[in-house]
């Protein structure tokens, strides 16, 4: 039998609900104005950030993490980390966000290519994708309404 020389980390999981404000997601319009607060105004022009809003059955926020930021024309979103967060906080259904700081809300082929990937991933852990909106300073396109996923 192995015997261990020191400690194994221990994981741990904390879940404070705090007096954060929480609001229910009812249309894409309602999600950019709470994406417009949580995105840094100051370099939302500047380099690319990815953002996961996280919800609950009743499709009420629990809360959000910035996946990743990269720089002026892309980030590096791992998938891992957006399902680990998801299944951590119990959310059943998740929004994915990013920015674009050329102002340009058109996705790209590869944020479509993306988004239909954490899309079959949710589907294996019964975790909906319920849109991706792309971010600007004055304006957002949510690939649900645009009929893109």
């Amino acid at each position: 039998m192995m015997k261990f020389k020191g400690k194994l980390p221990e994981i741990t999981l904390k879940y404070k609900t705090g007096d954060m404000k929480k609001f229910k997601v009812s249309d894409a319009e309602s999600c950019y104005g709470a994406l417009k607060y949580i995105y840094d105004a100051d370099t939302i022009e500047y380099c690319e950030s990815f953002i996961v809003l996280f919800l609950n059955n009743h499709n009420n926020t629990i809360g959000w993490i910035k996946i990743s930021q990269g720089g002026i024309t892309g980030t590096i979103v791992d998938r891992r980390m957006i399902f680990a967060t998801a299944l951590k906080c119990g959310a059943t259904s998740i929004i994915l966000s990013h920015n674009h700081p050329s102002g340009n809300t058109t996705p790209s082929d590869a944020d479509i290519r993306m988004t239909k990937e954490v899309i079959k991933g949710g589907e294996t852990l019964d975790i909906k994708v319920l849109d991706h909106i792309i971010v600007t300073k004055n304006s957002y396109t949510s690939m649900t309404n645009e009929g893109l996923i």
